[in-house]
Order: structure tokens, then C-alpha cells, then sequence
């Protein structure tokens, strides 16, 4: 064999080993290329829904409850807030709230806010929330907030009166302590809706006061 034809046989081998290792190359970077791109599908991350829910409550409230959200004051410095299905009805911001008691009606059947108010229970008159008391009708939702000082002219006759509203706590109430609660007149049990943190020396977290309450729920239509 002549030494053109042998570099012709060698030129062809060379072209044929060539084309080979490039096809082999071409499939399996193509191969690792879609395997990347599904993994990357597979690991990036999925699209959350975020919930919105009443008065920025943890959870949605089934249907025919109402949501709410009650914050004591923070000592005498930040005042409380009442949330009820998604409407701030007090708060500092909303200039509307004072020391002591702070109180809001509410009709157990339609959500309406019928009636707020403040009672300073340091040097106020507590005949002013003997008579507020007096006057809540059965079917009415209360939520009531403690700020700075809810104790000082608690008398047996007021502890009573929140005790029919399903207090559990109302009769220890004093200086400085901190109390968050919902009731409604005549329940047949006492509520489940209150918080209460006594004003000591030894586990408060204000210089002087307790720690401030949060209390969240969902309260049935005509909890009464």
C-alpha cells in the first residue's frame, strides 16, 4: 500500500474518533444541562400565599364568630388597643384611650360597636362605672383593657358587676395590675377570654408594672 493511501485510511480515522468524542461530549453535557435545569425547577422555591386575617389574628375565625385582638397598656408610658373584626375601635394612635379601665360594648349579634369609653380608676369617680356597668343589656359583648393603674377604686360593687360578665379575675384586681378580658352579661360560665398579671416587685417587666397582655380570639354570635 502506497504511503497516500495509508495516510487516507489514518486521515478517516482520525475524522471518525473525532466526530465520536464530540457527539459523546454534546449528549452529556446536554444531559447534565437538563438534569441542572430540573433540579433547579425542583429546588427553587415555592411561591407562598400570605393569609390576611382579622386584626392580624393567627388564624382565620370559622364563619358566624368574631375576631379580636385586646392589648393592655405597656406600665403608663404605651396604651392599650381593642381590635374587633378587623376595626381598631382604641388605641394611642387613635388618641382615644386613658388610665384605667378602658372599655368598648359591642352588639353580640352584628358586630356593631354600640359604645366606648375610659374610666380613670386612680382619682376618677367609680360611680361613673357603676353606671356604665349597670346599663350593658343582655346580648352586648364587652372588651375591656387595663392601662397604668385599673385597681386603685376598684370596689366590691364594680368586682360583682364584671364577675356577671364572666370575669375570673376581676375580684383580685388591684394597683397597677394588668387585665385584658371579653364578656358578656349573664353567661352561664365564666368567660374564656382573660388575662390578668398581678403588679409585683419581683417578676415585673416595667420598673413598677407587670408586662403588658395580649389576648386574640374568635367569640361566637350571641356568645350569651
Amino acid at each position: 500500500m502506497r504511503v497516500s493511501g495509508v495516510l487516507r485510511v489514518l486521515a478517516l480515522i482520525f475524522t471518525l474518533v473525532t466526530t465520536l468524542i464530540f457527539i459523546r461530549t454534546y449528549m452529556s453535557f446536554n444531559m447534565k444541562s437538563i438534569r441542572l435545569l430540573r433540579w433547579l425547577a425542583g429546588s427553587a422555591p415555592k411561591e407562598t400565599r400570605v393569609v390576611k386575617t382579622k386584626c392580624g389574628l393567627s388564624k382565620s375565625c370559622p364563619a358566624n364568630f368574631f375576631a379580636f385582638k385586646i392589648y393592655s397598656g405597656a406600665a403608663n408610658v404605651v396604651g392599650p388597643s381593642m381590635c374587633f373584626e378587623d376595626h381598631t375601635i382604641m388605641s394611642s394612635v387613635k388618641n382615644n384611650v386613658g388610665r384605667g379601665l378602658n372599655i368598648v360594648l359591642v352588639n353580640g349579634t352584628t358586630g356593631t360597636v354600640l359604645r366606648q369609653s375610659t374610666f380613670d380608676m386612680y382619682s376618677g369617680d367609680p360611680k361613673l362605672l357603676v353606671k356604665f356597668l349597670t346599663e350593658i343589656s343582655k346580648g352586648m359583648l364587652v372588651l375591656v383593657a387595663s392601662y397604668d393603674d385599673p385597681g386603685t377604686k376598684m370596689n366590691d360593687e364594680i368586682r360583682k358587676l364584671f364577675s356577671n360578665l364572666g370575669s375570673s379575675y376581676a375580684k383580685q384586681l388591684g394597683f397597677r395590675d394588668s387585665w385584658v378580658f371579653l364578656g358578656a352579661k349573664d353567661l352561664k360560665d365564666k368567660s374564656p377570654f382573660e388575662q390578668y398579671l398581678k403588679n409585683d416587685p419581683d417578676t415585673n417587666k416595667y420598673e413598677g408594672w407587670p408586662e403588658l397582655l395580649e389576648l386574640e380570639g374568635c367569640v361566637p354570635q350571641k356568645m350569651y
